[in-house]
């Protein structure tokens, strides 16, 4: 048993009918070199069943509720059933691209079950029309709620069900796990008493580390350009709005050697910088389109990875966020990654001088459903126009895999991701 920590409670506080919580990777696999031909779906459930055990999120559910006065707690599911969570479908013919973006936005629409380990896996067959993927592949659309992982622990989720050979493992593992009973109420509600005992003392010693970083972070802000220095964000688009049930989905690819030749012509420069970039110069022409550019730069928020190298295996949230000023008002492409380059360069030392945990250290000091009021007061005052936004979509890179992955003898081919989309953040 594992208690939530706050950061990943906030998730299950956002977690809506418009607005469900959750990551959904989805890889594409080739197997036109698979041995024993096409692979059928009881071989890709007999892979979970044997990789459980990397994972905790795998067979973990949420228990011991106590009215946002305290975190609730992950326990192994003792009614775990592997075929609720993995699921078979096949697209109808031709199984084309756009059907696939139809059925993935559809799939990624629909919350997870709140009452059992907040993950579904979708092999999704008859993918026989897809431009840029071989003959017959299919893919899986992994679904794991945002409490649960974030970037780096999603990434070593995916490990745990792939293997860097197509050979089967030579033995059996042997599998000691056993299911848990959910903590009693005396057992929550003493639990939640020493918490919030401890809480006022978390948070007047972050407060205490975090005030003289503002101090040194503020100057280091005033030492720059105020061209360049952290500044509002323009105001609202047509993706800064309430947001509704419904998803629409796509993806493109990039060539990895012209993003490293758009690297290397600006100095400094990151593969974030020109993603950031290429995005924000793809908003730019999008908006001034329909005759909604602003006049000022759009920002994103880009999650950074505050991980310590003994704790990199730990699911949950680990992450802070900085801000970077995607210079939509620029309309060539490198005086645009240079501007980019520079913001977060700037934004980069101005997060490290306030310190990448202070975020998530602070809200170990709040009560949880002070959190989660604060969230919701936060997103009503963006929505009504009383507060501006700190940022009008978020970028994120995730690293992918730097070896062959196979799952059941078939090659991954490809991956894209999904994220979620609150109040104020429908792009």
């Amino acid at each position: 048993m594992q208690q939530l920590t706050e950061m990943d409670y906030v998730f299950v506080q956002m977690e809506s009918t418009r607005s469900p919580m959750h990551i959904s990777p989805v890889i594409f696999y080739d197997q036109s070199e698979v041995a024993d031909g096409p692979v059928r779906f009881k071989q890709i459930l007999e892979v979970f069943r044997h990789n459980l055990h990397k994972s905790a999120v795998f067979r973990r559910k949420l228990a011991g509720a106590t009215l946002g006065l305290d975190t609730p707690y992950w326990i192994e599911d003792a009614d775990f059933d592997l075929e609720f969570h993995v699921r078979h479908i096949a697209l109808p013919k031709p199984g084309d691209w756009r059907q696939l973006c139809i059925l993935l936005a559809r799939l990624h629409a629909r919350g997870l079950d709140m009452t059992r380990p907040l993950w579904e896996a979708y092999v999704i067959e008859g993918l026989n029309e897809v431009e840029g993927l071989p003959p017959h592949s299919f893919a899986i659309m992994l679904k794991v709620h945002h409490a649960a992982i974030d970037g780096v622990s999603g990434a070593e989720i995916l490990s745990a069900i792939h293997s860097p050979s197509p050979e089967p493992p030579a033995e059996p593992v042997v599998d000691d796990w056993q299911g848990e009973q959910p903590p009693s109420t005396l057992k929550v509600w003493s639990n939640a008493y020493l918490n919030n005992l401890r809480r006022p003392v978390r948070f007047v010693e972050t407060l205490g580390k975090l005030v003289p970083n503002l101090m040194r972070a503020n100057r280091l802000a005033g030492e720059h350009d105020a061209a360049h220095s952290p500044k509002s964000p323009a105001g609202k688009t047509r993706f800064n709005q309430r947001v509704s049930a419904f998803r629409v989905t796509d993806a493109i690819v990039l060539d990895l050697a012209a993003v490293r030749s758009l690297k290397s012509a600006v100095e400094g420069a990151t593969v974030n910088d020109v993603i950031v970039s290429v995005v924000g110069g793809g908003l730019r022409k999008y908006l001034q389109a329909k005759g909604e550019l602003p006049a000022s730069s759009l920002s994103c928020g880009a999650p950074i990875n505050v991980r310590a190298e003994r704790n990199s295996e730990s699911i949950g949230n680990q992450v802070g966020m900085m801000t970077i000023d995607m210079a939509t008002d620029i309309e060539e492409a490198l005086p645009r990654l240079r501007a980019v380059t520079e913001h977060a360069r700037e934004s980069k030392a101005y997060s490290s001088a306030l310190g990448a945990k202070t975020m998530l250290e602070l809200s170990q000091g709040l009560w949880p459903s002070v959190v989660g009021i604060g969230m919701r007061a936060a997103t009503l005052a963006a929505v009504s126009g009383e507060m501006a936004l700190p940022v009008h979509t978020v970028v994120s890179n995730v690293p992918g895999p730097q070896m062959p992955l196979y799952l059941a003898g078939a090659r991954v081919h490809a991956l894209m991701g999904l994220g979620p989309t609150p109040d104020m953040m429908g792009l």
